[in-house]
Parts: structure tokens; C-alpha cells; sequence
């Protein structure tokens, strides 16, 4: 069941995909608007970016992960590369309304109380919650008590640490409410992705539930779309070279339009989960089942033995699945040898 206000997650099988532009505008705002439109050429439904202030969000001898040295160098700090990443609230609401006439949804995580008051000032449909921020029990409590609905990445975490955080939300204001599975790994090894624990989240928490993909290539994301995500988030770059620590993480438009055919190929081909034979199926049931032939000449009047009939195709006669009704019965008209024997050519008992 599909929280009410969440914007179309899951709703009629059709899974929310987003464009994780994060950071990867690399605080160039021609680069970020360059971003919101490859996301929309790429079938995306939402483009999302990432709100914070440094001086809230970190210490100045806060020190970067492995992979943020990797991709940008050892000689800054944290706080120093992410500094040229922050984005204006300018630069913020011209990205929301471009992302609006590219028909994307708008979004962003905010990282503290304040960037979370901008963007709702400007009117986001939804705050996304970083997996960095779980444990912020007070960020929660005041995202929940603006009424938008609610992402929440579990990067990291337990799933104690996930309900603690869920119960914050749901004491807070109870927003619609989404929890997306997470590797908090750039990249992260598909051998620790873990994606069986998507439904422990569902189980436990009552809500739709997602993946947010830090994999190379697109076949993780692939097969949670299989596995029941009904959001499917992935990072987004226009070039994976570009100086940056998320980049090297991301797919770049070519691949992430791939991603977008193959997980809409995929929600198409889960259907309704009755089975029952498709229309697409009907010519080739007519060919490859068989039918209930004449052994031999057959006259009309006779009862139908065991002896008169064999199985053969096409499946256009008696199914050899009714041969217990149809032995026994008389026959309504002359059969020829090899003759197809359907119910009309026999008489009531």
C-alpha cells in the first residue's frame, strides 16, 4: 500500500526513478542546470541535489572519507572541497523551476535545520533524508513537522538505528514516508549490496520501499527494481572524469538512459502476478498443444475407443486432458484418419 501524498511511488507499477545530481554540479550552476535537463533527456522522473552549509555541517578538521581522497586529493580538508560545492538558494529556485519544465519533480537532502527552512520556502515536493543524517533525531523531527513527504536513505545503518528514525518521523508530524535500502560505498561492491534486506525495511517499517544505488554500471539497480523497489535513486554525471568526489560513482546520461529502459522493461514485465496464458501466447498454444486425432477412419454412430484415437498437434480439437469425457461417446459424423476430433464431432452420451 502506497503512502497517500508520496508523489506517485509505486502507484499503477510504475517506480520512481530519481537522478541523484548531488554534488556533481561541482558549484559551477551552468553545470547543475546542465544536469536537470540530461536528467529529464534520460527518462528520469525527479533530478535531486544536496542543501547544506559547511560551517553547519562540519568541523574544519573534519577529515574526508578514503574515497573522497581518492577522487579529490589529500591537500584539503573536507570542509574546504565542500565548500565550492554549496549551492545559492538563487541558484536553488532556478533549478526547481527548470527542473518543472522538464516535467522532473524537484528535490534535495538537506544536512541541517536551516537548509531544510529553504527549501521549504521554496516549495520542494519532498525532503530526502542523507543516509549520513539517520541518527540526527532532531533534523527528522523537524523535516517530519513540515507535513512534505519524506525519504529516508539507511546507508550505514542497523535496522534498530532505521526505526528509531522511523518512530522520530512518524512522533513528528507522520509525513508519507519512504526508506530506501543503501550502500554508503563510492563505489560500493555488489557483494555487500544486500538487496534481500530491502524487505526486512518493508516488513518493518510499513512503508513503500526503495534503492539508492552507489554500484558501477546499472545492474544493481536493475534487479531491486525486480525485487519490489518502487524508487529507484542513482547518482548522475556528465562526464565520470570530472574532478569530484561522486563522479567516478555515477552514470553518465548514455548509461543512466539505459538504466531507465531496462527498469521500465522490468516493472512492464512484472505484471499482476495472475497466471494465465497472454494474448501473445495464443498462436503458439494452437500449434504447440496437441489434440485428441483419429487413429483411423471412424463412422459415425460408433463410440469413440481408446483404440481410435491418438495425441497429436495442433491443440485446435479435444485436449488430451478431457480423453476420460470424450471416450465413450458416440460419434456425430463420419472422422477421417489424422482428423483433428473436436466436441462437435461427438454426440451426447
Amino acid at each position: 500500500m502506497i503512502a497517500p501524498g508520496l508523489p506517485s511511488f509505486g502507484a499503477g507499477g510504475r517506480i520512481f526513478i530519481v537522478a541523484e545530481a548531488g554534488v556533481n554540479h561541482n558549484g559551477d550552476p551552468a553545470l547543475a542546470r546542465r544536469l536537470v535537463d540530461a536528467a529529464a533527456e534520460s527518462g528520469a522522473d525527479a533530478v535531486k541535489f544536496q542543501t547544506f552549509r559547511v560551517d553547519a555541517l562540519l568541523t574544519r578538521g573534519a577529515p574526508k572519507a578514503g574515497y573522497q581522497v581518492e577522487t579529490t586529493g589529500a591537500g584539503e580538508s573536507q570542509r574546504e572541497m565542500l565548500a565550492r560545492l554549496e549551492l545559492a538558494t538563487a541558484v536553488l529556485a532556478e533549478l526547481k523551476d527548470r527542473a518543472a519544465t522538464r516535467g522532473l519533480t524537484f528535490f534535495s537532502a538537506p544536512f541541517d535545520e536551516e537548509s531544510a527552512d529553504v527549501l521549504d520556502r521554496l516549495g520542494v515536493a519532498l525532503f530526502k533524508v542523507p543516509s549520513g543524517e539517520i541518527t540526527n533525531l532532531p533534523l527528522l523531527r523537524h523535516l517530519a513537522s513540515k507535513g512534505r513527504p519524506i525519504i529516508l536513505s539507511t546507508g550505514m545503518s542497523s535496522l534498530d538505528e532505521v526505526e528509531h528514525a522511523v518512530a522520530a518521523i512518524r512522533a513528528a508530524g507522520n509525513p508519507p514516508l519512504a526508506v530506501l535500502h543503501c550502500l554508503s560505498a563510492y563505489p560500493a561492491p555488489a557483494a555487500e549490496v544486500n538487496l534481500r534486506a530491502m524487505d526486512a525495511l518493508g516488513a518493518s517499517c510499513s512503508c513503500p520501499v526503495g534503492f539508492s544505488d552507489h554500484t558501477l554500471g546499472i545492474e544493481i539497480a536493475v534487479a531491486a527494481a525486480a525485487r519490489g523497489a518502487v524508487i529507484i535513486e542513482k547518482h548522475l554525471t556528465l562526464d565520470k572524469t570530472l574532478p569530484g568526489p561522486d563522479h567516478r560513482a555515477s552514470l553518465d546520461p548514455v548509461e543512466f538512459a539505459a538504466m531507465v529502459r531496462a527498469i521500465r522493461a522490468v516493472e512492464s514485465a512484472l505484471g499482476d502476478g495472475t497466471k494465465r496464458p497472454m494474448p501473445s501466447e495464443l498462436d503458439t498454444r494452437r500449434v504447440a498443444r496437441k489434440s485428441l486425432v483419429a487413429a483411423r477412419a471412424l463412422r459415425a454412430g460408433a463410440r469413440l475407443g481408446v483404440g481410435d484415437v491418438l495425441i497429436k498437434r495442433p491443440g485446435t480439437g479435444i485436449s488430451p486432458a478431457d480423453l476420460d469425457k470424450a471416450i465413450g461417446r458416440p460419434l456425430a459424423r463420419d472422422i477421417a484418419a489424422d482428423e483433428v476430433i473436436g466436441w462437435e464431432a461427438l454426440a451426447e452420451p
